[in-house]
């Protein structure tokens, strides 16, 4: 009577792994998850909270611009100043010659009274270029 159950010879050529290497292959997954086991329990496991991005206290940055060093990219950042009007102050600086001061911006039309002093928190001061060495 011949039975059509596989000899166990047969049935071992057909593994991939040998027993010894399915043990290896065992041990390492089960590091692998202990680790990040370990790694989930040290970020806070189940007591760990969501960041409450809409809560978090708004964070400003502090800046001043050289208003005869800056390109217009910079002075669109400054409050109250767009492209055209930041294009007009570097024309100006190109064509008058530097401000001497804070002030001088004035001379640029758009920029009124109100208009300075909304800017004027980021503006660096000018230095006096008759103090200047060299001048």
């Amino acid at each position: 009577m011949a039975s059509s159950a596989p000899s166990p010879a047969a049935s071992e050529r057909f593994r991939l792994l040998r027993r010894a290497d399915q043990v290896v292959v065992a041990l390492l997954v089960l590091a692998a998850l202990a680790a990040a086991v370990a790694w989930w329990i040290s970020q806070g496991g189940w007591r760990s909270r969501l960041i409450e991005v809409d809560r978090a206290e708004p964070e400003s940055a502090a800046f001043q611009v050289d208003i005869n060093a800056a390109d217009w990219p910079e002075l669109v950042q400054l409050p109250g100043v767009g492209k055209a009007l930041a294009q007009r102050i570097v024309e100006s600086r190109h064509t008058r010659g530097p401000f001497v001061d804070n002030e001088d911006l004035r001379r640029v039309r758009g920029i009124g009274p109100k208009t300075l002093e909304n800017i004027r928190p980021y503006l660096r001061p000018v230095p006096d270029g008759r103090n200047l060495a060299g001048k």
